[in-house]
C-alpha cells in the first residue's frame, strides 16, 4: 500500500522542484519517440547555402534518395538559419517504409556529395535514442571482458583408441548419439529429450550436430555436448552448410519478419527467405527472397500447381570461396566469399538454363596452370536451337567445353566425386515423342581438350545413377514405360559399368559388366570409399531387396571381364520391411538400413550390416525417426602413408580380429575395463601429486624437478657418460601344443 500524506517524514524538505527524483516516473511514463518516425532519416554534412540554391539542392540530393526508396520534394526539410539567409547544413527527408528508411541509412551513409562535403545519414529515431540527455553516460568506463575460457576440442571423437564412430539417434521427444559396437548393443554418449523439434543434421565433417528450433537453428559439439553457435531465424525449415563448415544456409517458407531493434537480424533482412551466415562470428552475411518458379501455376481446372523447390538453391564450390543461384531460364549469380559481393557486379546471363552444379572437386585439368572452379549448366532446345550442356571456369567465366544435344526431355548432371567426369544423363524422346530413352555424355574433365563419350546403348529410361566414390565406375537403374491403367510399377534392370584397362594413368572405354533385369530396384548406395555398393528397394509396399556387390572380388575372374577393370561379385542379399534411409558410416565397414514414422508406421526401426551383407544387430524402436552417421574429416595421411597401410593390411586385419575376440569375452571385457578405470585413477592421482609437489619446492626456493633434468641431461651430454637401458617385456598371450606324427 503507498503511504499517505500523514505517513510522510517530516523532516524530508523539498526547496527546489529538481531535488526531486523523477526518473522512475519519466521512464515508465516515457513517450516513445521512436513510434511513428521510423521512416524519417537525418542528412548532415550538406553544404550551407543561401534560399535560391536550397531548390537546386533539394533536387540534387533526391537523385541520391529515390535511388534505394521512394520519397518526394515535399517530404525534404531543410532548416535555415535564424536569419533565414543560410540553410543550417542538414535536412529531414520522410521515406514511406521503414525499410527504405534504413535502406538509405546503409547506402548512402558517408558517401561523399563533393570534394569538401560528405554527408553523414541516420534515423531520426537512432538520434532520439542515442542523443537524448542521460542516455549516454558523459564519464568513460572500461568494457568488462569475461575471462578467458578454454573451448573444448571439436574432433575429439576422432581420438577413440578403438576407432569407432558416432551415429545419432531420432526417436519419439529424443535424440541421442551413440558409439557404434558391432555386434553388441551401441553405446549410449548423450541422450536429450526436447533436443530438436523437427530434424537433426550433421555438419560436413562431422563437427557440429544441429538442431532445428521454431526461432532458429542450434550447433552443438565438444565432448559436453555444449552449443557452438546458434543463428536467429523464425520458421527456419532447412539448412545447408558449405563444405569447409565455415559458412551456413538457412530457408523458411515464410518470409522474415524484422523488428527494429533486432539484436541479430537487421530490417535488411525484413521479407526474406533465405540468410546466410558467417558461422564463426554468428553474424548473418547476406539474406534473400525466395524466387518464383517460371511456368503456370493453375492446371486447366484451376487447381494450383504444386512446383517442386530445389534444394539446396544455393550452391557452394568445393573451396568455400563461391556460392551461386540460378534464376531458372535466365542467369546464374556467382557471389564471392566471405563479404557476399556479386561477382563482377553481374549475373551470368544463360538463357533458358535449367540446372547447374559445382564441381565437388578442384579440378587439376591437363595443360592448365592456374586450377580454377568448374561448374556445369544445361539449357533446353529453344526454337531452333538444339539443347546445351556447358562448362564454365570461374572466376574467368571462360566457358571450358559446350556440347549441343537433340530431342531432349530433361537431363541430369552427375560429378564424379575428384572431378575427373562428369555425366550428363540424357532423356531423348522418339521423333514422335512417344517413347523415352536415355544417353549417357561422359566428359572426361582431366583430359585435354574435355573429350566427350557417349553411350547409347540403353533403350529404357534411366531412373537412378550414381558414381563410385574415388573411382571411374558407375551403376544406374533403368525402369521400362508404365503400361496404361496399371497400378503395379514396372520392373527394374540394374546395369554395372567400368573402364577398360588401359596404358599407364589413362583411363579406358567404359564397357558394360552385367546387366541384371526383373528386380525392383530403385536406390544406390555406394560406399563412401568405393568398389562395395548397396542396390536397394526403398519406399515401396511390395518390395524390400537389398543386394550387396563388390566390384573387385578376389576370387577367378570370368574369361570375358579379363580386359575390365572390374570383377563383380553378389555377396549377399537381404530384406528390411518398410525400409526407407540407408546410410554407409564413413569409414564404409558398415551400413545402416532403416524404417522411419515419417513415412509409415509399420516396423519403425533399423538394422545394422556389415559392408559385405551379414546382419550384425537389428532393433526395433516405437516413433523412430531418423538415423544419421556422424561424419569424419578429410584424412591427413599421405599418399605414401596410405600405399604402406594397404601393403600391411593384412597384419592390421590380424590385431584388429584378435581385439575383437578379446571384446566379444564378456569377462575380458569387465577385465579391461576396470584397468582402464585403474589406469585413470592412478593417472589423476599423479598429476595432482605432481602439482602438489611444485608448489611445495616453489614455497621452499627449490628449483623445478623439470629444471635439474635439464641439468642432468646437460652434464651427461658433457662427460659423455649417458646411458640408454632397455627393458623387454614377454607377455604369454596363449599356449597351445601340437602333436604331429
Amino acid at each position: 500500500m503507498a503511504p499517505s500524506f500523514d505517513q510522510l517524514d517530516p523532516e524530508t524538505e523539498y526547496e527546489e522542484q529538481d531535488d526531486i527524483d523523477y526518473s522512475d516516473l519519466r521512464e515508465q511514463y516515457e513517450v516513445r519517440m521512436e513510434e511513428g518516425l521510423d521512416t524519417f532519416i537525418v542528412i548532415d554534412g550538406l553544404p550551407k547555402v543561401p534560399p535560391g540554391s536550397k531548390e537546386k539542392l533539394i533536387k540534387f540530393l533526391l537523385r541520391k534518395l529515390t535511388s534505394v526508396g521512394k520519397t518526394k520534394e515535399e517530404n525534404v526539410f531543410m532548416p535555415m538559419n535564424e536569419a533565414g539567409d543560410m540553410s543550417e547544413g542538414f535536412a529531414f527527408v520522410e521515406y514511406e517504409t521503414p525499410a527504405q528508411a534504413a535502406a538509405a541509412v546503409k547506402a548512402l551513409h558517408a558517401t561523399p556529395l563533393d570534394k569538401k562535403h560528405t554527408i553523414a545519414v541516420n534515423k531520426l529515431t537512432d538520434i532520439e535514442r542515442y542523443g537524448r540527455e542521460g542516455r549516454i553516460e558523459e564519464e568513460y568506463k572500461p568494457p568488462h571482458i569475461p575471462p578467458f575460457e578454454e573451448k573444448e576440442h571439436l574432433r575429439w571423437w576422432l581420438g577413440d583408441h578403438e576407432g569407432r564412430d558416432q551415429f545419432a539417434l531420432y526417436r519419439g521427444d529424443n535424440v541421442g548419439v551413440f558409439w557404434n559396437e558391432k555386434e553388441e548393443q551401441a553405446e549410449q554418449i548423450v541422450d536429450r529429450q526436447y533436443w530438436t523439434e523437427t530434424f537433426i543434421q550433421w555438419s560436413p565433417k562431422g563437427t557440429y550436430l544441429t538442431s532445428m528450433h521454431a526461432q532458429g537453428v542450434q550447433l552443438w559439439g565438444g565432448a559436453n555436448w555444449s552449443r557452438q553457435k546458434r543463428f536467429m531465424h523464425p520458421g527456419v525449415n532447412l539448412v545447408d552448410f558449405s563444405p569447409d563448415e565455415r559458412y551456413l544456409t538457412t530457408w523458411s517458407h515464410r518470409p522474415l519478419q524484422v523488428e527494429e531493434g533486432n539484436p541479430v537480424l537487421s530490417l535488411e533482412e525484413d521479407g526474406k527467405n533465405y540468410v546466410i551466415w558467417d558461422i564463426s562470428t554468428g553474424k548473418p552475411l547476406r539474406s534473400f527472397v525466395t524466387l518464383d518458379l517460371p511456368g503456370p501455376t493453375q492446371d486447366a481446372e484451376g487447381n494450383p500447381i504444386k512446383k517442386k523447390m530445389q534444394w539446396p538453391a544455393f550452391k557452394w564450390s568445393a573451396d568455400s570461396k563461391y556460392v551461386a543461384r540460378m534464376t531458372q531460364g535466365q542467369s546464374i549469380s556467382v557471389y564471392e566469399l566471405p563479404r557476399m559481393n556479386l561477382m563482377d557486379k553481374q549475373s551470368i546471363k544463360i538463357d533458358g538454363v535449367m540446372d547447374f552444379e559445382w564441381c565437388p572437386a578442384t579440378p587439376n585439368r591437363e595443360g592448365i596452370k592456374n586450377y580454377e572452379q568448374l561448374f556445369c549448366y544445361w539449357t533446353p532446345e529453344m526454337g531452333s536451337n538444339p539443347a546445351k550442356v556447358g562448362l564454365m571456369s570461374v572466376p574467368s567465366k571462360e566457358v571450358v567445353r559446350t556440347r549441343n544435344l537433340f530431342n531432349v526431355s530433361d537431363a541430369k548432371l552427375h560429378w564424379q566425386s575428384d572431378s575427373s567426369f562428369l555425366c550428363v544423363k540424357v532423356d531423348r524422346h522418339s521423333k514422335s515423342k512417344k517413347s523415352l530413352a536415355t544417353n549417357l555424355e561422359i566428359f572426361r574433365v582431366k583430359e585435354k581438350g574435355v573429350p566427350v563419350e557417349v553411350i547409347d546403348s540403353i533403350k529404357d529410361t534411366v531412373i537412378n545413377f550414381a558414381w563410385e566414390p574415388k573411382g571411374d565406375r558407375f551403376v544406374l537403374i533403368t525402369a521400362g514405360e508404365v503400361p496404361a491403367g496399371s497400378a503395379v510399377p514396372p520392373k527394374t534392370a540394374v546395369w554395372f559399368f567400368c573402364p577398360e584397362k588401359a596404358k599407364g594413368n589413362q583411363v579406358g572405354n567404359f564397357k558394360l559388366i552385367r546387366n541384371v533385369e526383373k528386380k525392383n530396384n530403385n536406390a544406390i548406395h555406394w560406399s563412401p570409399n568405393g568398389r562395395f555398393v548397396v542396390v536397394a528397394t526403398v519406399l515401396s509396399q511390395q518390395s524390400f531387396d537389398l543386394d550387396f556387390w563388390d566390384f573387385d572380388f578376389e576370387g577367378e575372374k570370368d574369361e570375358k571381364d579379363k580386359d575390365l577393370t572390374a570383377n563383380l561379385q553378389l555377396m549377399a542379399t537381404a530384406d528390411h520391411y518398410g525400409v526407407t534411409d540407408i546410410e554407409w558410416d564413413p569409414s564404409g565397414r558398415f551400413v545402416a538400413t532403416s524404417a522411419s514414422v515419417w513415412k509409415h508406421r509399420m516396423e519403425n526401426g533399423y538394422h545394422l550390416y556389415s559392408f559385405s551383407g551379414t546382419l550384425l544387430r537389428e532393433e526395433p524402436i516405437e516413433q523412430f525417426k531418423q538415423w544419421a552417421w556422424r561424419p569424419r574429416p578429410e584424412r591427413l595421411l599421405s599418399k605414401e602413408e596410405m600405399k604402406n597401410v594397404r601393403k600391411n593390411l593384412r597384419e592390421y586385419s590380424r590385431q584388429f580380429e584378435e581385439a575383437d575376440i578379446a571384446k566379444k569375452s564378456s569377462a575380458n571385457k569387465a577385465v579391461v575395463d576396470a584397468r582402464r578405470r585403474m589406469l585413470e585413477e592412478w593417472l589423476a592421482y599423479r598429476e595432482r601429486t605432481q602439482e602438489d609437489l611444485l608448489e611445495e619446492r616453489r614455497d621452499m626456493g627449490v628449483p623445478d624437478i623439470s629444471e635439474e633434468r635439464k641439468a642432468l641431461m646437460v652434464g651427461d651430454e658433457v662427460d659423455g657418460e649417458g646411458k640408454v637401458v632397455e627393458e623387454i617385456f614377454e607377455e604369454i598371450l596363449e599356449e597351445s601344443e601340437e602333436v604331429i606324427e
